[in-house]
């Protein structure tokens, strides 16, 4: 069930013995009662036109929910129930609980002495806190007025006392917001409706404070919806740089594979030299494999088979490569007893280390 309020003026005022004060009060009626369609869940009709039949206003199950309910000050946040009762109540409405015209009246009580005194001092105004079915269905009342929508099935909650009814005394349409309990309707008599000014968008727009509130609401969706979009729009830019700057990368690499890529020319020379290197590998190494090996491995290879694996293992490529061209210029049965005669430095190294180190100063002499 939705909440709703109707306000009304505290009257017929007195004090007990004890210093309680009681009072009478007009606090509903029938007829048809309007409401912003915004705050009625029909945004698109300005303003509802809700009708109270007597049958709805004086069904007994409805006066029934008035009596014992209690008095607050001011609208609780929340429903007042058993639970939070002490926290909430001021005082109760009594059991007489009367119709008057169209208009039902109810005795209340108030208890506590400091909302005793703000009524003397004059807060003296009243709003119901209710809940009741609302139906959606045109059509027009006994006099000759048209409606929207009729209510059913009111159940009493509070009475309120407050400094004053949201749009006067007759009340007018609220929201939901901690500041109120509930909806009311928009004033048609009585005193006239509360207003203030807002700016929108550089307008200035002079309405009720629930209008304004509506419409504040509804600014801040709008820029709940603005702030949202723009989060879509940056997340949407990052995506598309960061797909323009992958795109940028990729180009790149096409660009340095396609600098790097041979010409025929030198594709050509490069494969007279793999068949050349090839063929003075085989005379060094006839047994050996070279598919798919790189120049410093035939060489590698075709130095091991000559002088065994020590001769290679830990040196560098020039090293190597020194190796291989001193090996292929020698003739293969002779060139190790040619190096090991030459350098042969003492029986234990067979003249090894000066070999090596001929081999490795080699490169020196062909720069000169």
């Amino acid at each position: 069930m939705p909440k709703f309020i109707e306000d009304a003026q505290l009257s017929n005022t007195r004090l007990t013995r004890d210093g309680y004060l009681v009072a009478s009060v007009l606090c509903a009626r029938t007829g048809i009662q309007d409401y912003l369609g915004v705050e009625v869940g029909r945004p698109e009709i300005p303003v509802v036109h809700v009708y109270r039949p007597e049958s709805a206003v004086f069904a007994k199950d409805s006066l029934s929910t008035f009596v014992g309910k209690p008095t607050t000050n001011d609208h609780p946040p929340a429903q007042v129930t058993a639970d939070n009762w002490k926290e909430y109540a001021v005082g109760s409405i009594g059991e007489e609980v009367l119709r008057e015209g169209e208009y039902i009246r109810v005795p209340i009580t108030l208890m506590d002495a400091a909302v005793i005194k703000a009524v003397q001092d004059g807060k003296r105004e009243i709003s119901m806190g209710y809940e009741m079915d609302l139906t959606w269905e045109s059509g027009q009342t006994p006099d000759g007025h048209a409606y929207d929508a009729v209510m059913s099935n009111l159940k009493m909650n509070h009475l309120a006392i407050v400094d004053r009814g949201r749009a006067g005394s007759k009340a007018r349409i609220g929201d939901e917001s901690p500041k109120s309990w509930g909806v009311a309707p928009l004033v048609t008599d009585g005193k006239p409706s509360m207003t203030r000014k807002i700016v929108i968008d550089g307008i200035t727009i002079e309405t009720t404070d629930q209008g304004a509130e509506a419409l504040q609401k509804l600014q801040t969706q709008n820029q709940i919806l603005t702030d949202a979009a723009k989060t879509a729009q940056t997340a949407h830019d990052a995506a598309i740089a960061a797909k323009d700057k992958e795109l940028a990368t990729k180009d790149a690499e096409i660009d340095a594979l396609k600098k790097a890529a041979l010409t025929d020319a030198q594709l050509d020379a490069k494969v007279q030299a793999r068949a050349a290197l090839i063929s003075k590998a085989q005379k060094l190494a006839k047994d050996a494999d070279f598919a798919g090996k790189s120049d410093i491995d035939i060489m590698t290879a075709a130095v091991t088979a000559v002088r065994g694996a020590d001769a290679v293992k830990d040196k560098s490529p020039a090293y190597i490569e020194a190796a291989f061209d001193l090996a292929v210029d020698a003739k293969p049965d002779q060139f190790r007893q040619d190096m090991q005669g030459r350098d042969k430095q003492s029986a234990n190294d067979n003249g090894q280390s000066g070999y090596e180190k001929r081999l490795n100063d080699a490169w020196k002499g062909s720069a000169k």
